[in-house]
C-alpha cells in the first residue's frame, strides 16, 4: 500500500499493491495495520476505527459529493475510485 499526500490537509490517496499473473489479479483494498503504519510515516494521526464501507455506482455525467458531518455524528470518509474516465470531464 502506498499513501500519496494531497494538497488538502489530512487527505491522502491510497494506492493498493496489485499482484497480477496469468490467472488475473488480487489486491488488498484495506489493511488497518498497514494503513496506520503508512500514516505514521507521513506524520499523520491514525483515524477512528473504520466501521462502515459503502459502495455506489453513478451513471455517466453524475458527480457525487461527500456529506460533511459535525460531532456528535462526525465520520471519516474513505473514497475509492474503481473506474474513472477523463472523457466528458469539465475543462479547467
Amino acid at each position: 500500500m502506498k499513501l500519496i499526500p494531497t494538497e488538502i490537509r489530512d487527505v491522502v490517496i491510497i494506492e493498493p499493491a496489485v499482484f497480477a499473473d496469468d490467472r488475473g489479479w488480487f489486491m488488498e483494498s484495506f489493511n488497518e495495520t498497514r494503513f496506520h503504519a503508512a500514516l505514521k510515516e507521513l506524520g499523520l494521526p491514525a483515524p477512528r476505527a473504520f466501521v462502515q464501507d459503502n459502495h455506489s455506482s453513478s451513471k455517466a455525467g453524475v458527480l457525487r459529493g461527500l456529506h460533511y458531518q459535525l460531532p456528535p455524528h462526525a465520520q471519516g470518509k474513505l473514497v475509492r475510485v474503481t473506474r474513472a474516465s477523463a472523457a466528458g470531464s469539465v475543462p479547467s
